[in-house]
């Protein structure tokens, strides 16, 4: 894979614009940390179920009360399992997930039987979708919640970046060494990655993101940063092919245009998706 420096140069720009965001949204406040993922979560549910109507038709043929409604329930899911950030009553997440959440539901499932589109099929993809990403990504909200311990200090903080910059550093520097001495292709799944640019990316990243840790947030283990960056670039090169096969399976390049360079949501946060679930594992065993 040849290097570009005019597709690299735009991939790099769109990425600074983005990472400004990001960041906005992770630092600000509670209530931007929410908004954010559940954004997120709402542009990578709606691709995918853009994905999965090209690779399976039969999906396409439910109501338009079941399109919508599925982000509306991802929304609906991701706001009753971030109670532990977001200070509001107690009662209203009661009513989000008891009542909100089942009637949306039911809706959906009645939307279509009375459409005549309803599928056992269908149904069990959109919940394949919510589990893969809504669910998935609400789990940045228990880590936002941990409290201080003696691995990591700030960890509300700081980790969900350590995620996130891993996949991203990761990334950037699989594509940096596989253009450079990639020769062996990773997967038929994604002909331009190499066995080269995967491994040079995941040392790279885990590095360079524990050597700059290291240096500028002293308070956080070494050797925990270490297993967090590492676990994120393994993790993310897997939600990566994974998002890969669908697209190929698609006939598509990329899930969506948000990002010049980038593509869509799913195409920018298809290693976060798989890469948090593992994370939040990893703080289980050790917390």
């Amino acid at each position: 894979m040849a290097f570009n420096f005019s597709v690299f140069k735009v991939r790099a720009l769109s990425a600074i614009v983005f990472v400004v965001v990001m960041v906005a949204g992770l630092i600000w406040n509670n209530w931007s940390f929410f908004s954010l993922f559940v954004v997120i979560a709402t542009g990578c549910l709606y691709e995918f179920q853009k994905l999965l109507g090209l690779i399976s038709p039969a999906y396409k043929n439910k109501s338009s009360i079941h399109q919508w409604g599925l982000l509306l329930l991802g929304a609906a899911i991701m706001f009753t399992l971030s109670k532990r950030i977001i200070i509001l009553e107690p009662q209203i997440f009661k009513i989000v997930g008891v009542y909100v959440v089942p009637a949306i539901i039911c809706i959906i499932v009645l939307a279509d039987v009375f459409s005549k589109k309803f599928s056992l099929q269908n149904m069990a993809i959109s919940m394949v979708g919510l589990i893969y990403i809504p669910m998935g990504l609400s789990l940045f909200y228990q880590i936002r919640s941990l409290p201080t311990s003696t691995y990591y200090q700030n960890a509300n903080l700081y980790i969900p970046l350590l995620i996130i910059v891993s996949v991203w550093v990761n990334d950037t520097m699989a594509y940096l060494v596989g253009s450079v001495i990639g020769k062996h292709p990773l997967s038929t799944i994604s002909p331009n990655k190499t066995w080269e640019g995967t491994i040079g990316g995941v040392i790279l990243a885990v590095m360079l993101v524990t050597k700059v840790t290291g240096y500028y947030l002293p308070d956080l283990s070494t050797s925990f940063v270490f297993m967090v960056c590492l676990i994120a670039a393994v993790a993310g090169n897997y939600g990566d092919l994974m998002e890969s096969k669908l697209k190929r399976l698609a006939g598509v390049k990329d899930s969506g245009t948000m990002m010049p360079g980038h593509g869509g949501f799913l195409d920018r946060f298809d290693s976060i998706l798989l890469a948090t679930p593992f994370v939040w594992l990893l703080l289980q065993i050790f917390y």
